[in-house]
């Protein structure tokens, strides 16, 4: 769908108008407004769009959107490879390797030649509204992205920068374990560091620690981190820095990145990278993770979507599995038309 515009939503706000796109975070120091995605595999593109305007998602167009059967979607891990794959970070926690790790799994469905990922976008806003929901639309460069993320990986104004780890799922706040509280405080740590090293020192504080979030059909716990950059870092240093998410990877990251190699049998792609804009004029900035959210592999014919979980030493296979589908659940029922705002979905 090369003839479709480009154009980027973020919130109340959509830009139209592209300029030039770049592979090089250092052009977010520049000018402009920038649309950013930047997969889990490393892959950055940066697109400056020249008009940037105050609109609300617009309503959605009966039949605009066109997704896939509920029975259509495919996982790159089923139930027991996923179950085996919990079951192997288990081992490698008892000995000694990571104290936890994320393993997630890619669902897949056929999409139509058609499809136009804004009008998803339409449908997401009304069916689960996110805090992080955005859009990008590069048909010319292989960018098709529709997010519902609720997790804030980098905010910047200025030389202030936070990050919003979330670690923790449940339906309500009862289903909340010891074992989210202690990953949550983990992650935190990893992500305190991570700020740690382009942060001034001493300037990195925690002004939240698990509070809870309510968003459509379940609860998170969420924890705030914030420093003040040092001088001469910019966006290509704190991209470096925190990249990928700490709440998606594991900790050590290190450790857990090999991990997931390892385990996973697909690339992640958009799915727990970073997914945001840009105001080089105004100093700030707004990345997502990459989470609840879908994108359109043209060459392949497919919609994607990722969805995961956390793995710990108290972790229980089938506990984590349906924890995936939780997370799944509502966002593939309003991507396939059958959401009737019960708050539940199909399971994948």
């Amino acid at each position: 769908m090369h003839d479709l515009p480009a154009l980027a939503r973020f919130g109340d706000r959509t830009a139209t108008g592209l300029l030039d796109v770049t592979s090089d975070p250092a052009a977010l120091d520049s000018t402009g407004f920038w649309a950013v995605t930047a997969d889990f595999e490393g892959r950055v593109t940066c697109a400056r769009f020249r008009d940037v305007r105050q609109e609300r998602v617009p309503a959605p167009v009966p039949g605009a959107w066109r997704g896939p059967a509920v029975g259509d979607w495919t996982s790159s891990l089923d139930r027991a490879a996923y179950m085996a794959g919990v079951a192997r970070i288990r081992e490698y926690i008892a000995t000694g390797e990571v104290y936890q790790a994320n393993l997630c799994r890619v669902l897949s469905a056929p999409v139509a030649p058609g499809a136009d990922v804004d009008a998803l976008t339409a449908l997401l806003a009304r069916g689960n509204p996110a805090p992080y929901a955005g859009t990008i639309r590069l048909p010319g460069h292989g960018v098709e992205i529709a997010t519902a993320s609720p997790e804030l990986f980098l905010r910047r104004d200025g030389r202030t920068v936070v990050s919003g780890p979330i670690k923790g799922t449940g339906r309500t706040e009862a289903d909340l374990l010891a074992k989210d509280y202690a990953e949550n405080v983990m992650i935190v740590d990893l992500v305190r560091n991570d700020l740690g090293r382009v942060c001034a020192t001493g300037s990195v504080t925690v002004p939240d620690l698990c509070a809870v979030e309510k968003h459509p059909g379940l609860v998170h716990l969420v924890s705030t981190v914030r420093g003040e950059l040092r001088d001469g870092a910019g966006w290509p240093e704190l991209m470096a820095a925190a990249f990928p998410p700490g709440s998606v990877t594991g900790a050590p990251k290190s450790s857990a990145l090999r991990i997931i190699e390892e385990l996973e049998t697909v690339p992640r792609g958009p799915y727990c990278g970073g997914i945001g804009w840009v105001d080089a004029d105004r100093g700030t900035g707004e990345l997502a993770v990459g989470i609840r959210t879908f994108w359109i592999d043209r060459p392949a014919g497919l919609l994607r979507f990722g969805t995961g979980a956390g793995i710990t030493w108290g972790s229980d296979a089938e506990a984590e599995w349906h924890e995936t589908e939780l997370k799944a659940s509502r966002l593939l029922a309003v991507a396939s038309g059958t959401y009737d705002g019960s708050g539940e979905g199909p399971t994948t």
